[in-house]
């Protein structure tokens, strides 16, 4: 999961230097190399493409495609760090919804540890001007779509291949961001097109290792480490877009953190018997 985070990193940092193309032709550009590279990658292992079941793939595809839009509005609107952080209620979302979908147990005490890494969240967003509360409301849309997602992809875990529910991602987003991108379209010019094309790989990679980690581990567990990709938006964020925060909100990054890393700890802890 940790490297699947290293790789969406670096793809939100590409984004980012693309905000004259809108989020939903990047998402198109996106979405065509993802399709392709991924029924390629089925055909040469001999992989049905269409997999087994339809709807719960479809579904994936659905709510894989609204939070992904939903959050690269954000990415393209306000900070970095403020947008994957944002973002990263994802995994709050995701157990609690795998209580409901996917019937797994979370201990009362991570809970707990949630609501540390949630206030440590409003916490950033209370003490950040640049954020409008529309892109607030959107990204906390995309998190929850998200969460949603995830748990899909862990209900597909003893039927679907980890490339076909991939696959299912640009199949369902092509015609969604096909059909709107033509009336904002906006042609690329020059290095935009290496641009779009390094996050269509970027976006392979990170998504292969993060269904894998989703259909592998603990729900809880893989969720909570979706959280150290704030570290990696700090950093590309101060470096490569001058972004820099007040002690605040360098105070909700920590509460943030130490939300995840409890819960982690405790969620390697052996259940005891009483």
């Amino acid at each position: 999961m940790l490297l699947a985070g290293f790789f969406f990193a670096l793809m939100n940092v590409t984004v980012k230097f693309l905000p004259h193309i809108p989020a939903i032709e990047i998402i198109l550009f996106r979405s065509i190399f993802s399709f392709v590279f991924s029924y390629l990658l089925l055909k040469k292992q001999q992989v049905p493409v269409l997999g087994k079941n339809k709807k719960l793939l479809i579904l994936r595809g659905v709510v894989g495609s609204i939070g992904l839009i939903t959050f690269f509005y954000t990415l393209q609107h306000i900070p970095l760090a403020s947008a994957v952080t944002i973002q990263y209620l994802g995994p709050v979302f995701t157990s609690i919804l795998g209580i409901f979908i996917v019937r797994e147990r979370v201990r009362p005490i991570q809970f707990f540890y949630f609501a540390v890494a949630f206030s440590g969240v409003l916490m950033i967003e209370g003490f950040d001007p640049r954020i409008e509360p529309l892109f607030l409301g959107i990204g906390i849309v995309s998190a929850l779509f998200s969460g949603l997602a995830y748990n899909v992809i862990r209900k597909l875990k003893n039927t679907e291949h980890p490339l076909v529910i991939v696959f299912y991602f640009p199949l369902v987003t092509i015609p969604i961001a096909g059909l709107v991108s033509y009336f904002f379209w906006v042609v690329p010019q020059g290095w935009d097109w290496v641009l779009l094309l390094l996050i269509g790989v970027l976006t392979q990679f990170a998504q292969y290792y993060m269904t894998m980690a989703y259909q592998n581990a603990n729900l809880a567990k893989v969720a909570s480490l979706n959280y150290v990709g704030i570290i990696y938006a700090l950093g590309f964020g101060f470096v490569l877009f001058d972004e820099t925060y007040n002690v605040w909100t360098y105070g909700g990054m920590l509460l943030v953190l130490s939300g995840v890393i409890l819960n982690f700890l405790h969620s390697r802890a052996p259940a005891t018997n009483k």
